[in-house]
């Protein structure tokens, strides 16, 4: 093998913008739809943080034909003078140089979300084109960038009463995979952006097709609003939000909650509108405050007695839906992804805050401080039974031993970074599946029949249902408060069901199980459906298998005039092992989907829609997305 040098000659040095069009992953997450939506976050987020200054009320946001995103806002302009260092004025500095803007030194802004100031300027190096149009002191201001560099001079052309800044870019098709966006991820963006700011005006408008999308979102209530919108689908446990804030100098906290009568806890943590899906000090904050308060109300009014046990902060969270958002000068973000807030002295602030305004509420609203108590207390005596019924299976050996459920064909191998199990609906299509299967690295697990619907049941009922308890067992991994995504068995977890209404109804009970009690397997990448063809179309000897509706049109016309066997599968157990194997479960030929949470907030608004209590929901929600489907997934 020939060995490479390595010297001062070969140090490389990436100036300007070189880094990010070398390693765009580093800067946006990815080059897929994600990292796309990423470049439309960054620039909405300068105009955000004019919001949060208070000097914009408007943002504008459209998807163009050409595929290009134009946003628009009336905050004051970025700055046009010449900064004397570089000879150049600042909006081309902000546009050009990484970690360039107003939000360092603490007199841009006292707060934003932009923390590392490299959001623009990325999005520009990943641009084929981007457009700027600056209006700001009685001008305005144009200027125009090709893959990030300056193609002229800042332009000063007419006068102007109005202010602002307009940029458009064209992401560069060099860089990302495809260029579709997703206007349902991008709506539940600009709407939560709106709930967290108070009275700002966010207007989306797709016209890449006919008719034309237009939404805005317009909040005065803000998080009170944000909390009524997610309690929409829930059954409340009372009408009043919770509602509870504070601010000094440096920090400012808003708490919105409502309790619902459902059994899973929804709570959402932003800082300077960032959010923060790993959470951080402000929310710990929150939950021990939360524990600490209603504890000690329900002892002050004698609801739990000197004998009762406390209520744990499992107990106090079921079914509740809550947003914390947090505003601090100089946030301190556990790593480059922005997800995890470190600050230490905002816990405190919020536990602070928490105690006292939160004691007041509950002091001045007995009838609601009442029914969040006996929420708890009902909550705690099924803690207490889930615990027994975990203990008795635990001696049965079917959670922590290495006992595993009778009905799983394991495979040899035993490497999670190898392996994979298939949930197979069904018997017949799990004996398919089992004669199907590479033995060494394909575990298979049949389901009988639709397993329970968890988002309407505790877990104590949850662990006594034999479908989820084999599931639990076989992953490995525990469930809920015990859940450890180290100890599960495999790393790749296939959902398997027949491409009807009925397997769509059981993916989405498996999925909203793992969602509720295991999403870390879905974080960390773990869960796949797997994508059985629709059809097989033979013409003479010569076979071939259709995924879609699409697909098979194309075979018709492929094969126009000839005589077509056209054979459709409507279940898998239809299916011989030989083409079991060649279109589904072989590694080299199969396609599989996998589940990602793109935006947690979508995801607990799906599940609760599809799977929760009330009908009207679920109904507009068939309505809307029925036209053009066959039958409504997830």
């Amino acid at each position: 093998m020939k060995k490479s040098s390595y010297d001062a000659k070969d140090i490389t040095v990436l100036e300007g913008l070189s880094a990010v069009r070398r390693r765009p992953g580093m800067y946006i997450g990815s080059t897929g739809t994600r990292g796309l939506h990423h470049l439309i976050y960054e620039v909405v987020d300068n105009s955000i943080d004019e919001a949060m200054a208070g000097y914009c009320d408007n943002v504008l946001v459209v998807l163009n034909k050409d595929n290009s995103v134009t946003v628009i806002d009336n905050g004051r302009g970025i700055p046009v003078k010449n900064i004397e260092k570089y000879n150049k004025p600042a909006v081309e500095i902000v546009l050009t140089k990484l970690h360039a803007g107003g939000k360092f030194g603490g007199r841009g802004y006292k707060v934003s979300g932009g923390l590392h100031g490299v959001g623009i300027s990325v999005v520009n190096a990943l641009s084929e084109k981007l457009k700027i149009e600056v209006r700001r002191e009685g001008y305005i201001y144009n200027q125009e960038y090709k893959r990030g560099e300056p193609t002229g001079p800042l332009k000063k052309c007419e006068k102007t009463k109005s202010h602002g800044t307009a940029i458009t870019f064209y992401p560069d098709t060099k860089v990302f995979d495809d260029l579709d966006y997703k206007f349902e991820i991008l709506s539940s963006r600009m709407k939560e952006m709106a709930f967290l700011n108070k009275g700002l005006k966010i207007t989306l408008i797709d016209i890449r097709e006919e008719p034309q999308k237009k939404e805005e979102y317009k909040y005065d209530g803000g998080i009170i609003d944000f909390v009524s919108y997610l309690c929409e689908k829930k059954d409340p446990l009372h009408k009043k939000v919770v509602y509870i804030s504070n601010k000094d100098a440096d920090h400012e906290v808003e708490i919105a909650m409502q309790y619902t009568s459902g059994y899973s806890e929804s709570i959402f943590s932003f800082a300077n509108n960032i959010n923060t899906t790993e959470g951080g000090t402000h929310l710990s904050g929150f939950k021990g405050a939360l524990t600490r308060t209603i504890n000690d109300y329900a002892r002050n009014n004698n609801i739990l007695k000197e004998k009762d046990e406390n209520l744990s902060g499992e107990d106090v969270r079921e079914g509740l839906t809550g947003i914390i958002s947090v505003k601090l000068k100089d946030p301190q973000f556990e790593g480059q992804t922005k997800t995890k807030l470190g600050n230490s002295e905002i816990k405190g602030f919020v536990e602070s805050t928490v105690n006292t305004k939160l004691a007041e509420f509950m002091g001045e609203n007995p009838s609601i401080a009442r029914a969040i108590v006996n929420k708890g207390i009902d909550a705690a005596r099924a803690r207490n039974a889930a615990k027994k019924a975990r203990d008795l299976t635990r001696k049965k050996s079917l959670l922590e031993s290495g006992s595993l459920p009778g009905k799983l064909a394991d495979c040899s191998i035993n490497d999670p970074r190898f392996i994979e199990i298939y949930l197979v609906e069904g018997d017949s299509a799990g004996g398919s599946a089992k004669q199907a299967r590479d033995r060494r690295f394909q575990a298979i697990l049949p389901l009988r029949g639709k397993i329970l619907n968890v988002e309407k049941a505790r877990l104590n009922k949850i662990l006594s249902s034999n479908e989820i308890q084999a599931m639990i067992t076989a992953f490995g991994a525990g469930i809920s408060e015990d859940f450890k995504i180290e100890n599960s068995r495999y790393q790749k977890i296939i959902i398997m069901t027949d491409a009807d209404i009925d397997g769509a109804h059981i993916r989405t009970l498996i999925l909203t199980f793992l969602y509720r009690y295991m999403p870390g397997l879905i974080e960390a990448g773990y869960v796949y459906i797997a994508q059985p063809p629709l059809y097989q179309v033979k013409n003479g000897k010569e076979v071939n298998y259709a995924y879609t509706e699409k697909e098979l049109d194309k075979l018709k016309n492929k094969y126009k005039g000839k005589k077509l066997n056209v054979q459709q599968y409507k279940g898998l157990g239809e299916m011989d092992p030989e083409q079991l194997w060649e279109t589904t479960m072989n590694p080299e030929t199969r396609t599989l989907l996998k589940i990602e949470i793109e935006d947690a907030l979508i995801a607990d608004d799906v599940f609760s829609t599809l799977m929760g209590d009330k009908v009207e929901p679920r109904r507009r929600f068939i309505e809307k997305n029925a036209k053009g489907v066959s039958f409504i997934d997830i």
